[in-house]
C-alpha cells in the first residue's frame, strides 16, 4: 500500500513496441465498448514505437493490490488491462490492419508505485513485441517481455 494513502492519483505508463511493422497507426484506447476514442496516436516507422499515458490508481481494493481506473483502464478490478488500438481500430481507415493489443496491468505493485511517488521523474514501462508471427502488428493479449518495470521518464 502507498506510504501516504491518497484516494486517487495518476501513474505514468510507457509501452514500448519492439520493431512493429512500419506505416501502421497505434494508439491507446480511451473508453469502453463501441464508445471509445484512440489517444496518443503514432504511425510506426523503423525501430521501436513508444506510447505514453497516465492511468488512475486507487487504494480501495479489499484484497490489497492497486485498483486501476479511469478512461483507459479496461476489465474487472482483479484483471485490469489497457488496449493498444492498431490500424483501422486507431482511425487509420486506409490500413489493411484492424487489431488491438491487450496489455495486462498485473504485476504492478505498490512498491513500484511508491517508487514513482518518491521520484517523480520515473514511470512504469512495459516492453512488448511489435510484430506478430504473421508479420503484421502484434495483437491479442501480450504480457510484457520483462513485466512492468520502473524506468526513467
Amino acid at each position: 500500500m502507498p506510504k501516504e494513502p491518497k484516494s486517487e492519483f495518476a501513474v505514468p505508463l510507457r509501452v514500448v513496441l519492439v520493431d512493429p511493422p512500419p506505416g501502421v497507426d497505434y494508439g491507446i484506447q480511451e473508453g469502453k465498448g463501441n464508445d471509445y476514442t484512440t489517444i496518443a496516436i503514432q504511425r510506426s516507422k523503423t525501430g521501436n514505437l513508444v506510447l505514453e499515458c497516465s492511468i488512475l490508481v486507487k487504494s480501495n481494493r479489499a484484497d490489497g493490490p492497486p485498483n486501476f481506473g479511469g478512461p483507459i483502464s479496461q476489465g474487472p478490478p482483479a484483471g485490469r488491462f489497457i488496449y493498444i488500438d492498431i490500424g483501422k481500430s486507431a482511425g487509420q481507415f486506409d490500413s489493411c490492419w484492424q487489431r488491438r493489443i491487450k496489455i495486462p496491468l498485473a504485476g504492478i505493485t505498490w512498491d513500484m508505485i511508491d517508487s514513482l511517488l518518491e521520484k517523480p521523474k520515473q514511470l512504469l514501462q512495459a516492453t512488448i513485441p511489435g510484430t506478430a508471427k504473421d508479420g503484421g502488428p502484434s495483437c491479442a493479449t501480450m504480457k510484457p517481455m520483462d513485466g512492468w518495470k520502473v524506468a526513467k521518464a
